[in-house]
This record gives structure tokens, sequence and C-alpha cells, in this order.
């Protein structure tokens, strides 16, 4: 995981501008209407929901914006119907690529989605070659100076935190998805901030990737992230933080 708390914060203070700030909307919005669409519009019994809510909460989205979203996915109003897409793709370095979104033009977004692979050194690749790559799980980054470790042990793995890692500057706990709210609530009981807190997919294995590949798989992850019909882009890249934040300025 090496070099993801370190983009994970950098895409933080990115996501504070206005501009960002904007794009997160449209994609938290489309993910509340997709989740109440499919498991209905209550967050007490859809998980999946219940994160979009909490995403949308910790980019201090209005709440009528949010009950909104809800019921264009329940059908109370009216709304576009998305449909969720996969991508499977590789990157420069054959780093392995996971994108998952939302359209209401699947060929209209793969289209876009193999025109910046292709700008950036990368290749749409065939449904499932990547994906075995990566499995599902909770994930929070904490800066190491807000916190020890000892404290954070103490109080996740009773919650049912699996692994915690220092990298960097930052402790990475990784649970279960099932797990993921009572880790992440624990932490919170704490007054612990959290850089980012998620699930997400956490690739089996890493790439090591230096140099010029290192700058162009960066750029491609922030070209795919910024794509409004994307929600989330997992890479198995191993980046080192002096080349992350190379790429960042």
């Amino acid at each position: 995981m090496s070099g993801h708390s370190k983009w994970a914060s950098i895409k933080h203070k990115k996501a504070a501008t206005d501009a960002k700030r904007g794009a997160a909307f449209t994609k938290v919005t489309r993910e509340i209407t997709a989740a109440a669409k499919d498991g209905g519009g209550n967050p007490e019994t859809n998980i999946r929901l219940r994160a979009a809510i909490t995403r949308a909460k910790d980019i201090n989205m209005p709440n009528s914006n949010i009950d909104n979203a809800i019921k264009k996915g329940t059908g109370e109003l009216p709304g576009v119907t998305y449909e969720k897409v996969v991508f499977d793709a590789y990157g420069p370095g054959g780093v392995a690529l996971l994108i998952e979104g939302l359209t209401d033009n699947k060929n209209r977004t793969t289209a876009e989605v193999r025109n910046i692979l292709n700008k950036k050194n990368g290749s749409l690749a065939g449904a499932g070659s990547t994906s075995w790559m990566f499995t599902p799980k909770g994930f929070v980054s904490i800066e190491t100076d807000k916190t020890s470790e000892e404290e954070l042990m103490d109080i996740v793995l009773d919650a049912g935190a699996e692994d915690i890692k220092t990298e960097g500057d930052y402790f990475e706990i990784i649970s279960e998805p099932a797990s993921f709210e009572a880790v992440k609530k624990v932490i919170q009981e704490k007054n612990i901030p959290m850089v980012t807190a998620e699930l997400t997919q956490i690739p089996n294995s890493n790439i090591k990737v230096t140099g010029s590949s290192a700058k162009q798989m960066l750029e491609l992850m922030e070209s795919l992230e910024d794509h409004e019909d994307i929600q989330a882009v997992y890479a198995n890249f191993d980046i080192s933080d002096e080349d992350v934040e190379k790429a960042a300025e």
C-alpha cells in the first residue's frame, strides 16, 4: 500500500476546492440514488446507502440534496437511471486497474475511459482480467502524529480490524467490509481524525513503479477520478512517497 495513504491525503486536500467539491457532489449523488434504487431508501438496512450518505456528509452535502437523491432512487421523485459499469484495465508499468462507475450511457463512458487510458499509456482489458487481483476491504488511514499504534490496536482490533500497518506518516487499518462501520465508529468515539475511511478494493500484490512511469500512473489516476461517471479507481501500484509528492506538485 506504499504511496496510497499519501495519495489519499493529496486527494483529500484537492477535494476542498470548489471545483472538486462540485464534482464530488455529482458522484456521491449518483451513488446515493443508485444505492437507494438497488437496496431501498433506509440506510439502517442498506449498507451501501449508509456508506454513500456518510461520504455525502463528509463533503458537507446539504441534507436536502441527500434526501432528494434517495427519493430519486426509490422513485418518489423523477430522475435519471444509472447503470453500474466496471472496467478492467492496465496502466503504465503493467499496473492493474479496477475502475467502477455509474453512467446513463455505457457506450459513451466506455469510449471516454478508453481515451483517458490511451493518453496515459494505459489500455482496457477483458472483463475479469484484473478484478481477481483485488479483495474488498474496509480501509482507514490516520496520520501517525494524531495517535499511537498502541492506542489504535487497543480500540480497533476488538472492533474487528484485521491489520494495522505503518506506511510513512500514516497508520493503515484494514478490516473486512462487514466490520468497517464498527472500526470507524470506535475511532470517531476517541476523536481521532481520519485522513480517509472507505470501503475499497485492496490489491493482493503490488507492482513497483518509479520515475516517469510513476508520474504518468498518478496522472492517469487523477484523470480517471476526475471523470464524472467514475466512482472509484483501484490500482496495485507501489510508488514511493517522494514520487507521489513530485507528481502532485
